[in-house]
């Protein structure tokens, strides 16, 4: 298991989920902390130079965990359920060139509130534009080795697919080996009756986790039981990333450090039995 935190660049919206702004600054700032890899939150791959990511990375001894693409839905406006076909192919688009990204960096691209809302569609419309567009990104990623991850996210914040299960059933449909769920432990606390029980139940579908507690804070910092969560964690050998995506609070650099001295001793442990 490794350790990932999220981070976006300075021009991100003041939205963005990331805990840290500022490739230059922020990525020997995770590596000083103890983390192993760093999450990029991007709308666009162009918004990282390719060369200088490399060469932080390598400075850093870090590996890039994750793309997420929440700003695409946030600050772009897109979304795989639109039923406007132009929007759609805009979609397709930015998704394709994060793959080409993912391809070299991290292997992993996330869907979250980009897979889009329901709203007065039919849900059985809006799901199948849904699992058409997931079925093209993914046969596109398939030969790239990039794997697709779905976030189940909580119903204040959107109206389709807020538990694991739901996810899982969606990942049935869509029929994909390279297409699997990056479930959140703030989203979990809300939707599912359990999290380490149904993370365990469901592990053959996860393939990346996101970490906060219970508030949204720093794990440590809220009333989220981690011990448990790793020991059904440990139990199906899940060996896979996990990444902070949390409140920025009080300020990034103390939640960061928050949640390096909280997790990275469990973690050591959980790697070393």
């Amino acid at each position: 298991m490794k350790l990932s935190v999220a981070i976006a660049d300075t021009h991100a919206l003041p939205s963005a989920f990331v805990v840290f702004r500022g490739f230059e600054e922020s990525i020997p700032k995770t590596a000083q902390l103890g983390f192993d890899g760093v999450e990029l939150a991007l709308k666009r791959a162009d918004e990282v130079k390719r060369d200088r990511l490399s060469s932080l990375l390598t400075e850093t001894g870090l590996e890039v965990s994750c793309i997420s693409t929440g700003q695409v839905y946030a600050d772009l406006g897109l979304m795989f359920t639109d039923s406007n076909p132009q929007k759609r192919q805009q979609v397709r688009d930015v998704f394709q060139n994060i793959i080409d990204l993912a391809a070299d960096f991290g292997k992993l691209v996330n869907v979250g509130r980009v897979r889009g809302q329901i709203g007065t569609t039919p849900r059985q419309e809006a799901e199948a534009r849904f699992i058409e567009m997931a079925r093209q990104l993914c046969d596109y990623a398939a030969p790239k080795g990039v794997t697709i991850i779905l976030e189940p996210v909580n119903r204040y914040e959107i109206d389709f697919i807020n538990s694991v299960a739901e996810g899982v059933e969606l990942m049935k449909k869509v029929d994909r080996a390279n297409m699997k769920l990056m479930p959140d432990l703030f989203h979990m606390n809300i939707e599912d009756a359990t999290i380490g029980e149904e993370l365990a139940k469901n592990i053959d579908y996860i393939a990346y986790l996101h970490l906060a507690d219970s508030n949204r804070l720093a794990p440590g910092q809220g009333h989220t039981d981690f011990n448990d969560i790793f020991q059904h964690l440990k139990q199906v050998n899940y060996n896979g990333w996990v990444s902070v995506e949390i409140l920025p609070i009080p300020d990034p650099d103390t939640a960061a450090r928050q949640a390096a001295v909280f997790l990275k001793p469990m973690i050591d442990k959980y790697n070393a039995t």
